[in-house]
């Protein structure tokens, strides 16, 4: 069964807050697939994530290298960008099915992964909402991930 939390931030400014709260939520083994169209906010969001855990200033968007890592004490942190991947097959020329059991993991356009999208993932989907603001939704079918999920509402 699928359960669902909806947090609604009005600017890009509470989406980088939404981004660090996220963050200090992650566990090693986590994977955030990341769905929005172009310019809803999944690198705004990934950078806020990277830069919480991180003394990274500079957290560039991975679309031309399809992958950057970052260290913090506990894991790494996996940024992949699959915008420009021709084959679901290139996520493993890159290092995803590794990434995904050693550390944290943000996948940018994981529609491009087709079905090798992991069941237990963290599907976070950012839709416009109003003016300016976005509604970013995180799902789960994973019963550990929901309780974990649950408490992320509650902060």
């Amino acid at each position: 069964m699928e359960y669902k939390q909806t947090f609604i931030c009005q600017n890009e400014q509470e989406t980088i807050k939404f981004g660090k709260k996220l963050a200090r939520f992650a566990r090693k083994g986590d994977v955030f697939l990341l769905f929005g169209t172009l310019g809803m906010g999944k690198t705004t969001l990934s950078r806020a994530f990277i830069q919480e855990l991180t003394e990274a200033r500079e957290v560039p968007s991975p679309t031309f290298t399809l992958l950057q890592t970052y260290e913090t004490p506990d894991f790494d942190v996996y940024h992949f960008d699959l915008y420009r991947i021709k084959s679901a097959e290139e996520i493993f020329e890159i290092g995803v099915e590794e990434a995904m059991y050693e550390g944290v993991s943000l996948i940018e356009w994981p529609e491009k992964m087709e079905g090798y999208q992991p069941r237990s993932a963290f599907r976070v989907t950012i839709r416009p909402e109003g003016e300016n603001g976005r509604q970013i939704e995180i799902s789960t079918t994973d019963s550990l991930k929901k309780q974990r999920l649950e408490k992320l509402g509650e902060v």
